[in-house]
C-alpha cells in the first residue's frame, strides 16, 4: 500500500508546511481543513487531495472519513488542528473561548481519531503498520499566567494521547505526540491576541523562534521511522527558549574564555 496520511488544520502554519513535507518525500497526503480556497492551493502545489472538514462538526467528519476510506484508505493521521483564543486569567476568561479550544483541539481531535481508525487499522492490516501523531504544544505540559483555557485543552489532548496510546496496545499502530513550543507562524499568535498585529510580534522580539517548516521536518522524520520504533512524545523548542518561562533574548554566545 502507498504511504498515505490525512492532515487536518492543513490550510496554514505547522498544517501546510506538514503536508508539503510529506508531498516532499513522496507519501500521499490528504490535506484536511475548513478553508477550501486555501486547500485548493496547496493541493496544486503539493497534489495533496484537499477535503474540507470542520474537526468541531460529528457529521463533516464522518464524511471525512468515508472520504478517505473510498479515495484510498491511510496508514497515516496527523491530528495538528488547533488553537488559541485569549490570554485572560481564570478569573476573567471568556466561557465560550475556552469551549471553542475544547472543541477544536481535544473534542475535535478525538472526533477525528475514532472516525479514521477503522480506516488506519485498514491501512495497517495491508501495509504491516499505521501510525498516528497528536500536535499538541507544551503549554500542554508546563501550564503559565494567561494560558488558563489554552493549557487546558493541551495538557486534555496530551492525556487523551497517552490513552489512546495504552488502549490500542498490542495492534500495530504507533501513537506520537509532538509538542512544540515557540513557533513562528503567520496565524497563531495573531488569532490569540484577537488581530493585534503590535502584540503578537512581541513574543518572537530578538530570538529566533522555530519555523513551520523546521517542525514538519521533524514531523514527518517520526512517521519515517522504522514502523517498531514509537516516539512517545517529542518536545521541540528553539535553542533560546529553555521553558515556557525562560526565553533568552537578544544572540546566543557561548560562555567563558
Amino acid at each position: 500500500m502507498q504511504r498515505r496520511v490525512v492532515v487536518t488544520g492543513a490550510s496554514s502554519g505547522i498544517g501546510a508546511a506538514t503536508v508539503r513535507r510529506f508531498a516532499e518525500r513522496g507519501w500521499e497526503t490528504v490535506a484536511v481543513a475548513r478553508r477550501v480556497d486555501r486547500l485548493e492551493a496547496l493541493a496544486a502545489e503539493t497534489g495533496a487531495q484537499p477535503i474540507a472538514c470542520d474537526v468541531t462538526d460529528e457529521v463533516q467528519v464522518a464524511r471525512l472519513a468515508a472520504e478517505v476510506a473510498a479515495s484510498g484508505g491511510a496508514t497515516g493521521l496527523v491530528n495538528n488542528a488547533g488553537g488559541a483564543w485569549g490570554t485572560e486569567s481564570v478569573e476573567h476568561a471568556s466561557n465560550d473561548d475556552w469551549r471553542r479550544m475544547f472543541e477544536v483541539n481535544v473534542i475535535g481531535l478525538r472526533s477525528v481519531t475514532s472516525a479514521l481508525l477503522p480506516v488506519l487499522r485498514d491501512g495497517a492490516r495491508r501495509s504491516g503498520s499505521a501510525s498516528i501523531l497528536n500536535v499538541t504544544s507544551t503549554a500542554g505540559h508546563s501550564a503559565y499566567p494567561g494560558g488558563g483555557g489554552y493549557n487546558a485543552a493541551k495538557f486534555a489532548a496530551h492525556a487523551v494521547t497517552s490513552v489512546l496510546r495504552l488502549e490500542l496496545g498490542g495492534e500495530p499502530i504507533r501513537v506520537m505526540e509532538l509538542a512544540p513550543g515557540l513557533v513562528h507562524t503567520e496565524e497563531f499568535t495573531l488569532n490569540r491576541l484577537r488581530g493585534d498585529a503590535e502584540a503578537a510580534r512581541k513574543p518572537y522580539a530578538d530570538v529566533t523562534p522555530l519555523q513551520a517548516e523546521e517542525v514538519a521536518s521533524v514531523l514527518v522524520g517520526a512517521f519515517e521511522q522504522p514502523p517498531h520504533v514509537n516516539q512517545d512524545l517529542i518536545v521541540l523548542r528553539p535553542v533560546a527558549q529553555t521553558s515556557v518561562f525562560h526565553t533568552h533574548r537578544g544572540p546566543l554566545i557561548a560562555k567563558g574564555e
